[in-house]
C-alpha cells in the first residue's frame, strides 16, 4: 500500500523559511504527479504547487517567487521549499501523489502544520 510521509512543518516568524518533505513509501513505481495543498482554518483546501514526472512545475499565484518544489528520485521524495513566509501561509499542508498508469494510486499524506507568526 502506497503511503506518503510528510515532515518539516513547524512554527516560523514572518520572513523565515521552511522545507516540507513528502516521501512516497510502499511503491516500486514513481508517482507521475505530486502536489502540495494547504488548508487554513475556515477555508477550502487549495493547490499550492505541483510537479510532474518530467519536472514541470506549477505554483499558485500567491506563492510564486517564494516557494520552490523539487524531487529526489533516489529517495522518491518531493520537497517544498518555502521562503519569505507570510502570516497568510499559515495552514495545514498536505501532500498528494498520483500515478495514472498501472500500478495506479492516488494517495494523501496526513498533513503537516505550518504556522507563521507575524
Amino acid at each position: 500500500q502506497v503511503q506518503l510521509v510528510e515532515s518539516g512543518g513547524g512554527l516560523v516568524q514572518a520572513g523565515g523559511s521552511l522545507r516540507l518533505a513528502c516521501e512516497v513509501q510502499g511503491s516500486h513505481s514513481r508517482a507521475t504527479f505530486v502536489a502540495w495543498y494547504r488548508q487554513a482554518p475556515g477555508k477550502q483546501r487549495e493547490l499550492v504547487a505541483s510537479i510532474t514526472v518530467d519536472n514541470t512545475r506549477n505554483f499558485a499565484d500567491s506563492v510564486k517567487g517564494r516557494f520552490a518544489m523539487f524531487r529526489d528520485n533516489i529517495k522518491d521524495a518531493v520537497y517544498l521549499q518555502m521562503n519569505a513566509l507570510q502570516f497568510e501561509d499559515t495552514a495545514v499542508y498536505y501532500c498528494n501523489a498520483k500515478r495514472e498508469i498501472q500500478p495506479s494510486f492516488d494517495t494523501w499524506g496526513q498533513g503537516t502544520q505550518v504556522t507563521v507568526s507575524s
